[in-house]
């Protein structure tokens, strides 16, 4: 695959979610409870495909060592990240918005919608906290592969990753932080193509290159 392809791979999903990060409804209210229900409904299949970023560059077999199991242990991290994180859309998205829209109008929406809050913002950061470690775990795997190239990518994800335990995609600073996803997974396809892995050495077969030997 071509780098401007990997990188259009990787970009997709953040800029995605950056541009519906723009259109969220900044608080959930009897007014925006429709636009908030319908928005997470959408983005239910999205967020787990944040992931692709980390899977793109680490997709192949992993070997006995520690880049092997350092690739386990980020394919781990991505997919607690998905499960979780589904598990904040699906509490605090679809299930808080669903109920303040379908709550008595003499209700107050403080207790209805908090408690789906507190839940979800739960399993929210434990999501994104294995995506944390999912993609320290990946710089475990390609520094040695790709050298220092992966670092810039790496400390901008790392960056995102933090800024996402507590930013979601809300307007500024989550779609700030998804756009910083991108532009880290970017640079991450970058430093992982066009170049050999450290070590390899551009050695020919001894009779492809010939055999200038003196012959008895």
């Amino acid at each position: 695959m071509s780098t401007i392809r990997r990188m259009a791979l990787v970009t997709a999903v953040p800029l995605v979610l950056a541009v519906a990060g723009i259109a969220h409804p900044h608080g959930l209210s009897r007014s925006t409870a429709a636009d908030w229900t319908h928005l997470h409904i959408a983005l239910l299949p999205v967020f787990p495909l944040l992931t692709v970023g980390i899977l793109v560059p680490l997709w192949h077999r992993p070997r006995l060592g520690l880049a092997g199991f350092a690739t386990v242990v980020a394919w781990a991290g991505a997919f607690v990240y998905a499960a979780f994180y589904t598990g904040l859309d699906a509490v605090a998205g679809i299930a808080a918005g669903t109920a303040v829209e379908h709550a008595a109008t003499t209700a107050s929406l403080g207790p209805v919608k908090h408690p789906l809050y507190d839940t979800g913002e739960a399993l929210g950061q434990t999501g994104a906290y294995a995506l944390i470690g999912a993609i320290a775990a990946t710089a475990v795997v390609l520094l040695p592969k790709h050298g220092v190239r992966v670092l810039p990518g790496t400390a901008v994800l790392l960056a995102a990753g933090w800024s996402f335990v507590d930013s979601h995609i809300f307007w500024p600073r989550g779609v700030w932080t998804m756009l910083g996803f991108a532009l880290g997974f970017a640079l991450l396809a970058w430093g992982t193509t066009g170049r050999k892995h450290l070590g390899e050495t551009d050695m020919l077969p001894r009779h492809a290159a010939g055999d200038h030997e003196t012959r008895e």
